[in-house]
């Protein structure tokens, strides 16, 4: 790869991955219309920089008729390659079809094939969207047709019930039926500060082996600054070996479904989180008959550093005995003076620095004023104002505190 890049040059093109037919097509037009000096008049380097990008044009939409090929012959294989494989899915045999038969492309392929399976399943017909106006669209007429090869009679008013009546199932599903009616753990949604709290003892963590080996820089050291957290229950899973509770190691006799399933559902819970990689997340979907059924199943998910902002969140809702406070969606935004949260009618923000040192977060309530006169469902005075060391914690701080007032009761 050269230092200087020529535009006008193919083999830098070339250097930069370029194929050697659109490498010379785009340096002949450099070479035709190359930038003017900087100091000629703007007008005349806007109209050669036009020029250029006209000349280029039919080149532009030839890469993209290219790419186009690629795929729809890729598209092609794919369903050839799922037939020979021995896909019982009529559609494949239909997009084939649409091809071979009546010259489609991929799209409208696809469109075929979808309107034959809803005439032949006792569907009504539903065509595709239509395209922006202006634009060609071939997919509308394919389905069609397809829904009429099907059986299908859009003309005739008893068609759908006709079809409905006469449609088998004699045609396996090409989908597999989960063994279970809830959705797989792979499936569970991600940790959020929506869900009602729960006491730690009716808590499941099910912590991935390889998050586990992460030690006092992971989730584990995380938890343990959490206090109450002790009464939780944590089952480490192992894409080799499966699920084992933390306490016990390796114990052969929890490698039984039953004796496991046994063990889980001795728990009470109300609230489960996985933190588990791929690996691990696809052994517990192969075993997910022996999980018990919460009121809250997570896990987190995408890079490591929302992982662990997702483990903060469930975290937050981990309620230690005589703890109380409110649960919800904090709405968080920015003041001119720095970060703010809103929980019900309490609104927190950060109020500037503290004298002599640290920083303060206020409370407010509906009224708009301080939230004097607040007391905690035991009888302990709240106060509207407190003092932190590090700006850095205000966000939990002002979690805390909105938490805290949204479960209080004001009295007089």
């Amino acid at each position: 790869m050269t230092d200087n890049f020529d535009p006008a040059n193919a083999g830098c093109w070339i250097a930069r991955g370029r194929p050697v037919h659109h490498a010379h097509a785009i340096a002949d037009a450099w070479q035709r219309f190359p930038d003017l000096p900087n100091d000629m008049p703007l007008d005349a380097r806007m109209a050669r920089t036009r020029e250029r990008v006209q000349m280029l044009r039919p080149f532009h939409e030839a890469i993209r008729l290219e790419a186009e090929q690629r795929r729809t012959s890729a598209n092609f294989a794919f369903v050839e390659r799922q037939i020979a494989q021995g896909s019982t899915d009529s559609r494949n045999a239909s997009i084939l079809h649409a091809r071979a038969v009546h010259g489609y492309d991929w799209d409208a392929a696809v469109a075929y094939a979808d309107g034959c399976y809803a005439a032949r399943a006792g569907w009504e017909v539903r065509p595709p969207s239509p395209t922006r106006a202006g634009e060609p669209d071939i997919r509308r007429p394919a389905y069609h047709q397809g829904f009429l090869d099907g059986g299908g009679q859009p003309d005739d008013i008893f068609d759908a019930a006709r079809r409905s009546l006469a449609a088998t199932l004699s045609e396996p599903s090409s989908v597999e039926q989960p063994r279970t009616a809830r959705p797989l753990p792979s499936q569970w949604p991600g940790p959020r500060d929506a869900p009602i709290p729960a006491s730690w003892h009716r808590r499941l963590l099910l912590l991935g082996a390889s998050e586990r080996a992460t030690g006092s820089v992971g989730i584990i050291a995380m938890l343990r600054e959490c206090p109450g957290h002790e009464a939780m229950v944590i089952f480490v899973v192992s894409a080799e070996i499966g699920l084992h509770r933390l306490s016990t190691g390796t114990d052969p006799a929890l490698g039984n479904h039953a004796a496991l399933r046994e063990q889980l559902r001795q728990g009470d819970y109300t609230d489960i989180l996985i933190v588990a990689d791929e690996a691990e997340l696809g052994r517990l979907d192969a075993d997910a008959d022996i999980l018990p059924l919460a009121r809250t199943m997570e896990r987190t998910r995408n890079s490591v550093l929302q992982q662990r902002a997702q483990f903060r969140l469930w975290l937050a809702r981990g309620r230690a005995p005589g703890d109380q406070f409110a649960a919800g969606h904090i709405r968080w935004g920015k003041m001119a003076v720095g970060l703010s949260g809103r929980l019900g009618d309490f609104t927190t923000r950060y109020a500037g620095s503290a004298q002599p040192r640290g920083h303060r977060i206020v409370i407010e309530d509906a009224s708009g004023d301080l939230a004097h006169g607040y007391r905690t469902p035991t009888g302990h005075e709240l106060h509207p104002e407190i003092v932190i060391g590090n700006k850095a914690h205000a966000r939990a701080a002002i979690a805390r505190l909105l938490r805290q007032f949204a479960a209080s009761l004001r009295l007089g």
